[in-house]
């Protein structure tokens, strides 16, 4: 059976679990933060959620960009990233990046992920996570406020 996230309560749990995901994510990755916004500031439940995160340097400002879903956990700094459509698309850039790495049987030089032997597995998941984000940063449908 199949979940409904059209209904609040479905979409309100599932949003909850995803900002739980963000705020262990995060611990787990050290990085030094302000408040995780209550609710994603763009999502499309189950699939992916972005996640403003508060500068801890300069507070009520956005110093950090989160995203979870159906895929993997990851953060990127908001310093040149001002939307959080612009914050998909630079997900999209860097792991599209890191699969052509992965897929080729070489480490990125600045993003470790998995073990060689695991590399062809996630280089392909990268790889096609990255492709279904920049759709979703260029389908104006899903961007109308």
């Amino acid at each position: 059976m199949t979940e409904d996230y059209e209904n609040p309560e479905i979409e309100e749990r599932w949003c909850a679990e995803q900002r739980s995901r963000v705020e262990e994510y995060l611990k787990e990755q050290n990085v030094d933060h302000g408040e995780i916004g209550e609710w994603p500031a763009w999502h499309v439940p189950p699939y992916v959620a972005i996640w403003a995160i508060e500068s801890k340097k300069s507070p009520g400002w956005v110093g950090w960009w989160a995203i979870t879903g159906d895929l993997p956990t990851d953060y990127i700094s908001a310093e040149m990233v001002k939307h959080p459509r612009e914050a998909m698309r630079r997900f999209a850039e860097v792991w599209g990046e890191v699969s052509g790495y992965l897929l080729r049987g070489e480490s990125h030089p600045a993003i470790k992920i998995g073990t060689p032997k695991d590399w062809p597995m996630l280089g392909d998941l990268l790889k096609r996570r990255s492709e279904l984000l920049a759709q979703f940063a260029e389908d104006e449908s899903v961007w109308e406020e």
